[in-house]
């Protein structure tokens, strides 16, 4: 009997280790090429793949969630999942509620994008809400409009409901040629954030040092300016 007590509790102990191993990995899955869902109704994009290949590196099992970006810091907090891989940009103020990875991209322009070059930034400015880009747009003077998504702020613009849209440059870009002449850059970029970082909890201190090994041995090796310009372009910045 004694036995099979043991036998049980190594059992429940070897699945409580198994299962210290998994992490959940929190992203948005609505803002290409960082993440989005495919045909397949899978997360995929530049952080999928890195997500993936940090997961491997840090010899843990990584399942992915997907949550509103409105809530994603609240919810990270409260424990629905482990990390945020959602082209977050670090910033002092989140800094405050979650901890930050080091970065895995480098602090990147952003850009203003409306119907003609001539538009008024003064005006109404779209940003999706609880972004870098909205706090710019409120501390310069203008009129700002949020919403939930960035397909909406892009909705905004062609709708005339805003003059232009504030927004990563790199989610940009592909928007802009797509458009068929529609859309255009108007300004000049903009440099906001201190680069995109993985949030963790303030409490997770060994799973944020896991990432941040991770992420170096990328930066050291290659893989990941590599991965960069694999989803971002040849242009793009790199470490």
């Amino acid at each position: 009997m004694n036995k099979l007590i043991l036998s049980a509790a190594v059992l429940a102990l070897s699945a409580g280790l198994a299962s210290a191993q998994t992490v959940r990995m929190g992203t948005e899955g609505a803002y290409p090429p960082y993440n989005f869902i495919n045909d397949a109704g899978e997360v995929d994009g530049f952080e999928r793949e890195l997500g993936d290949e940090l997961c491997a590196r840090a010899e843990l099992t990584c399942e992915w969630v997907t949550n509103d970006w409105d809530s994603i810091i609240p919810n990270l907090v409260s424990g629905n999942y482990d990390t945020i891989i959602a082209g977050m940009s670090i910033t002092d103020e989140r800094d405050e509620v979650i901890d930050f990875t080091q970065n895995y991209t480098p602090p990147a322009a952003s850009a203003y994008v409306g119907l003609s070059a001539d538009v008024d930034l003064s005006g109404v400015i779209a940003a999706q809400a609880a972004t870098i880009q909205a706090g710019h747009v409120a501390e310069t003077g203008a009129t700002l409009l949020e919403f939930p998504t960035p397909d909406e702020t892009i909705a905004a613009v062609r709708n005339g409901e805003a003059d232009a849209v504030l927004a990563d440059k790199d989610f940009l870009v592909p928007i802009v040629a797509e458009s068929n002449g529609e859309l255009t850059f108007v300004g000049d970029d903009v440099p906001l954030g201190g680069g995109i970082g993985m949030g963790v909890r303030e409490s997770d201190a060994e799973l944020k040092g896991k990432f941040d090994a991770a992420i170096q041995s990328m930066k050291d090796d290659g893989t990941l300016n590599a991965m960069i310009k694999k989803w971002f372009g040849e242009e793009a910045l790199v470490f």
